[in-house]
């Protein structure tokens, strides 16, 4: 069995959204320090690093983290590929060849490389998914969507897309590292917690395949 980690690491020099609290990750205690144990604290928005979105984010009245299946993030995924500049539109994604029937839908793009990158700052110019992209992904019956960014939709632009895909149920993971997988058929294990009434949380994903 191949298992492969597509979370993002968390640390204090890993971009956030702008507007969103900075992380914080400290040490308190320390061994030795009049401490016999380690002890760190930690600080951030829920949408840090790799992250699940729910209804509620977009949705007034929506579901919230814990309202969300746990059956949902369990089970075979399609990774496809784009080697595309510009935004995941219909025609990119109806000349995909993406597989149909797919449940859950990984998108990796150029975007991944930015977290190979050693001095890591925020990019507004990531690729994402547009409106009628997302328009595609509904009528395919896609129910899980995860990307390669801290963000499904464009960054100037982030209401039509998350608010379709929202208001339809389809879950959002977003914020992955897919640089080292490549496009296929994998299972993927991505539990996000269980934080109550919160309108999303961190998350840790990753794809598993015989090998």
């Amino acid at each position: 069995m191949q298992i492969f980690d597509i979370s993002l690491g968390i640390h204090p020099g890993l971009p956030v959204w702008p507007g969103d609290p900075p992380l914080v990750l400290e040490r308190i205690a320390t061994i030795g320090d009049e401490s016999v144990v380690n002890v760190s604290r930690m600080a951030s928005g829920v949408h840090v690093g790799t992250h699940v979105d729910a209804p509620l984010h977009f949705i007034e009245g929506g579901a919230s983290i814990d309202q969300l299946d746990p059956a949902i993030f369990i089970g075979p995924a399609y990774v496809a590929e784009f080697e595309v500049h510009d935004h995941l539109d219909r025609t990119i994604f109806e000349a995909a060849e993406i597989p149909p029937g797919v449940t859950r839908l990984l998108l990796k793009t150029p975007n991944s490389e930015y977290w190979r990158q050693a001095d890591q700052k925020f990019e507004e110019s990531f690729l994402a998914v547009s409106a009628e992209g997302a328009d595609w992904l509904v009528e395919a019956g896609v129910r899980l969507v995860g990307v390669d960014y801290l963000s499904v939709a464009p960054f100037h632009d982030s209401v039509p897309t998350h608010t379709r895909l929202l208001s339809e149920g389809i879950v959002v993971i977003e914020g992955l590292d897919l640089s080292s997988v490549e496009a296929g058929w994998y299972t993927l294990y991505c539990l996000p917690l269980k934080l109550i009434g919160s309108e999303g949380a961190p998350a840790r994903a990753i794809l598993a395949r015989e090998g």
